[in-house]
């Protein structure tokens, strides 16, 4: 199932391989993180589809708005989404929730469950990165925005000026 959304992913982003890249990578970290939190299953399954196609609506936000801000991915992401996961072979309530996670996954306010919490923290430790994010503005995520074990420990392991 997994292996299907990657490649529908791909197949949609085309020739934009820096959103491929980031993609993979946001899926890696929540896959390792959600494994750290107890999650297996058909939860890690939707939680991976979710990391995969997170910013699935960044195409549509440049398009119609002109900017790839947060609020705009989140406005286009699930309609994207939905017809990339019609052939998944998941249950209306697994694809319901994954289409949740991609209209919300900078909302910080709504995060409801582990599967939330380990896509933002993912996405985070990517963006840090990709970013090129102070060691301030590191440290006040860290603060304001990470909870799960694991996701702190890569972090600090990864950015911590200590």
């Amino acid at each position: 199932m997994v292996d299907g959304i990657l490649d529908a992913m791909i197949r949609y982003n085309g020739k934009d391989v820096r959103r491929i890249n980031h993609a993979m990578k946001v899926h890696a970290f929540a896959r390792h993180l959600a494994l750290a939190e107890g999650l297996s299953g058909r939860a890690l399954e939707v939680l991976e589809a979710a990391a995969l196609l997170h910013d699935i609506g960044i195409h549509e936000a440049e398009r119609k708005y002109g900017s790839s801000s947060g609020g705009y991915q989140e406005l286009e992401g699930p309609a994207v989404a939905r017809g990339l996961l019609v052939e998944s072979g998941l249950a209306e309530v697994e694809r319901e929730r994954i289409l949740f996670l991609i209209g919300h996954h900078h909302t910080y306010s709504a995060i409801d469950a582990v599967d939330f919490r380990v896509l933002v923290e993912a996405d985070f430790l990517v963006n840090a990165f990709e970013d090129a994010m102070s060691p301030e503005a590191i440290a006040a995520a860290r603060e304001r925005v990470f909870r799960t074990k694991a996701g702190i420990t890569l972090l600090d392991s990864m950015y911590s000026q200590a």
